[in-house]
């Protein structure tokens, strides 16, 4: 099956009120109702000739759809859904990347869910959403553009998407890793490695503070640290390590809000525990931020 994303206007309000309905007329009832529900071919139109929205179509037939509605310097996505039985095929995924390139020149985009779906608020979320506001029964959630969203279903995934990442990287280079104990973070850093052809098997930094893997390739080391223990930069600067940050990539665990001083540019990679693990698999979901002019040209659509 091959989905297909079109950014429409009012002449598509027939399709896009189609979708809407069906999506909003499954969820369970709620009180008050969705004000989604109340939406005609000539209140669509109207939204859509505002500002335009998307349509999604799974091999010719629609079956998802949005509306896009720049306020401010966010872009919120209005009466976003998919029909029942295209769930699960990456429509809406599909459509929020589409609203990441349509939003282009916004800072960030913002939905609102219901509270008494957590199902809903989970979706967002996955997809690198937070809360930002919660006004009963209403979540307002928002996730930055430049924020890139990768699902890491277990361990090798997680290695797999630090060995992808590896090849963009160069000497100099600043990843900043955030994530619970036992999100993944040193796994992660394993991947970094194995891409970067280091030395030395990467295990979790915490009773040494820092680590360097030379290159076994004539690339960059690898300083792999924990900021855990560490009380301010000068510690970090005062490591003494056998190589200088500048020629190596740097990666600084349990970093945020430390590390941030040793660069103009980074990578801020924060790994978060997905829904409860099934299966045997224990899902995570990285967001890859980029900070800095270091990163404006590089792609992470190919990764993982």
């Amino acid at each position: 099956m091959t989905v297909e994303i079109t950014r429409v206007g009012p002449e598509s309000a027939p399709d896009v009120l189609t979708v809407v309905r069906a999506a909003f007329e499954a969820r369970p009832p709620l009180d008050p109702p969705a004000a989604a529900l109340d939406e005609t071919e000539e209140s669509v139109a109207a939204r859509l000739g505002a500002h335009g929205g998307l349509l999604a179509c799974l091999d010719g037939r629609p079956v998802g759809a949005l509306v896009l509605d720049p306020v401010g310097s966010t872009t919120y996505l209005r009466r976003f859904g998919v029909v029942p039985d295209a769930q699960g095929h990456g429509v809406a995924a599909a459509l929020i990347d589409a609203a990441v390139e349509a939003a282009a020149g916004s800072d960030d985009l913002t939905v609102v869910a219901r509270e008494e779906l957590p199902e809903t608020v989970r979706f967002w979320e996955r997809q690198g959403f937070r809360e930002i506001r919660r006004d009963s029964p209403n979540v307002e959630l928002r996730r930055p553009l430049r924020t890139h969203v990768f699902q890491a279903p277990d361990a090798d995934a997680m290695r797999g998407l630090g060995r992808s990442l590896a090849g963009q990287l160069t000497r100099g280079d600043l990843i900043v890793l955030s994530g619970e104990l036992g999100a993944g973070k040193t796994t992660f850093t394993q991947g970094l490695g194995s891409g970067l052809g280091v030395r030395g098997d990467i295990t979790s930094p915490t009773f040494v503070i820092a680590r360097v893997h030379p290159s076994l390739v004539g690339g960059p080391e690898l300083v792999h640290v924990d900021a855990y223990r560490l009380g301010g930069l000068e510690e970090l600067d005062d490591l003494d390590l056998d190589t200088s940050l500048d020629d190596a990539v740097t990666v600084v665990e349990w970093g945020e809000g430390l590390a941030e001083g040793l660069s103009e540019s980074r990578l801020e990679v924060a790994i978060v525990r997905g829904d409860e693990a099934h299966d045997g698999l224990d899902p995570r979901r990285v967001e890859l931020t980029p900070v800095g002019p270091r990163w404006h040209a590089l792609s992470f659509r190919a990764l993982g």
